[in-house]
């Protein structure tokens, strides 16, 4: 979807209601897509993105997932519903790319002001605990860096730096340099 087009962002949306999983998959990804390069495009269609999360197959509550990461970085107003959905799926067992999409989206979300990020921070917090050292570990750092780089509150980025203390000066690789550039960003 290049040339994102509304009316075909609409139709897509419409099918993620469908009774086909498969094809439920196939448009989740096309909006992921489409919301990645216009997410103006896709925000009108929030509400039933937020609606898509509670969709039994994983690909697509993970695409919707990372479709609400890329309007709440051009709208979080619009997805901010969605952090009940983002909230069951973080700690999804079945699937971690959907706990990473949930953990990113939140990551995304609690950027954005200082309530919405003291709103997510214990549900962040208690994931990082879990899931520490984990496959998708890297990428829930990389996330947390973007919350420590954004407009999150004092109290979230000062309990973020507890959190990662320890990692950047006793830890190693990835775990190490992450967290020490968390601490650098946070300040």
């Amino acid at each position: 979807m290049a040339d994102t087009d509304s009316s075909q962002v609409a139709g897509l949306v419409e099918e993620l209601s469908g009774s086909s999983r498969r094809r439920r998959q196939e448009v989740a990804h096309k909006i992921a897509l489409a919301a990645k390069s216009s997410p103006e495009a896709v925000a009108p269609h929030a509400a039933a993105l937020i609606d898509a999360l509670f969709r039994p197959e994983a690909q697509t509550r993970w695409e919707v997932l990372d479709a609400l990461s890329s309007i709440a970085g051009y709208n979080p107003n619009l997805v901010a519903d969605a952090f009940e959905g983002a909230e069951a799926s973080l700690f999804d067992d079945g699937s971690a790319t959907v706990r990473l999409a949930a953990f990113v989206f939140l990551c995304k979300l609690g950027s954005s002001s200082e309530e919405r990020s003291d709103e997510v921070w214990p549900l962040l917090d208690e994931a990082i605990q879990c899931y520490h050292g984990d496959a998708e570990y890297r990428d829930m750092l990389a996330a947390l860096l973007g919350l420590a780089q954004g407009g999150a509150s004092a109290a979230t980025k000062e309990a973020l730096a507890a959190r990662v203390r320890f990692d950047a000066e006793s830890g190693s690789g990835y775990m190490k340099s992450f967290s020490a550039e968390i601490l650098q960003a946070i300040g």
